[in-house]
C-alpha cells in the first residue's frame, strides 16, 4: 500500500514577487507589529492543471512549523525529508551525527517566517521528498492584521489534491492517473489496490485540511 511506503529524505529552491501589504500598512524592518498574518499561496511544481492551496498564519511562526502547515494543507504524510530555500540559504531540521548535511542548512526550527519576510523574501521554495522530488512555490500574497478571534494557520481555498506519496514523482503520478483511467479493468484495479482505494484527483478534502490546521491552531492558544 502506498501509506506504508513512507520513508525519510528532504530538498527545495527559490525567487522573488512583488509583496502586496495591506491597505494602509507600513513597513519598519520590512513589517510592522499589527502585520502579524502573511497569506501564503502554495503552488505544487511541474503538474497540470495546477494543485494549490492558500492559507493564512502568523509570521511568528518558526519554518519547521510552516513545514506542518503546507504539509497538512496540501495533504503530504510528512513521511520523507523536507528543505526550503530562500535568499540562497536552505532550510531544514538539522540531523545529528550528520555534519555534511548540518554546514549547508540553517536551522529551521529557530528560524521564523518573519525573518525572511523582514529580508524582503516573498517567493521562496519548499521540496519534499528527495526521490519523487516534490518542489512546491511559496508566495506571501500579502501581509494584514490578525482578526481579533481568530485561530491560525487558516484554509483560504485550493484546488486539486495531491499526488500520492511514493509514486515516483510527476512522471509516476501521470502514470498512475493513465492507470486508475484505463479501460483496462486489471490495470485499473492494480493502480488502486497500490494506492489503496479509490483517488479522486479533484477532491482535495478540505473538512480534513480544515481540522488539521485547527488541531495546530488550538496549540497555540495562549495557555494550551
Amino acid at each position: 500500500m502506498w501509506w506504508l511506503l513512507c520513508h525519510a529524505v528532504y530538498f527545495v529552491s527559490m525567487g522573488h514577487v512583488a509583496l502586496e501589504l495591506a491597505p494602509g500598512a507600513g513597513q519598519t524592518g520590512g513589517m510592522t507589529a499589527p502585520i502579524a498574518i502573511a497569506i501564503l499561496r502554495i503552488e505544487l511544481e511541474d503538474i497540470e492543471p495546477l494543485i494549490w492551496r492558500r492559507v493564512a498564519v502568523h509570521t511568528s511562526i518558526n519554518l519547521k512549523a510552516v513545514h506542518g502547515v503546507i504539509q497538512a494543507a496540501m495533504g503530504w504524510l510528512d513521511c520523507h525529508l523536507w528543505e526550503f530555500e530562500a535568499n540562497g540559504r536552505k532550510y531544514s531540521l538539522l540531523i545529528p551525527n550528520d555534519p555534511d548535511w548540518n554546514a549547508r542548512i540553517t536551522n529551521a526550527a529557530t528560524t521564523n517566517l518573519s525573518a525572511l519576510v523582514a529580508e524582503g523574501v516573498s517567493d521562496f521554495t519548499y521540496g519534499y521528498d528527495m526521490g519523487d522530488n516534490w518542489q512546491h512555490r511559496i508566495i506571501v500574497e500579502k501581509l494584514i492584521p490578525a482578526e481579533p478571534g481568530t485561530l491560525y494557520p487558516q484554509f483560504l481555498g485550493g484546488e486539486r489534491r495531491c499526488p500520492p506519496e511514493d509514486c515516483g514523482g510527476f512522471p509516476g503520478y501521470y502514470e498512475f492517473l493513465d492507470n486508475i483511467a484505463s479501460k483496462q479493468s486489471r490495470k485499473r484495479k492494480a493502480a488502486l489496490d497500490w494506492y489503496g482505494g479509490p483517488y479522486d484527483s479533484d477532491e482535495i478534502d478540505e473538512e480534513q485540511i480544515v481540522a488539521a490546521l485547527k488541531r495546530m491552531a488550538n496549540r497555540r492558544r495562549p495557555g494550551r
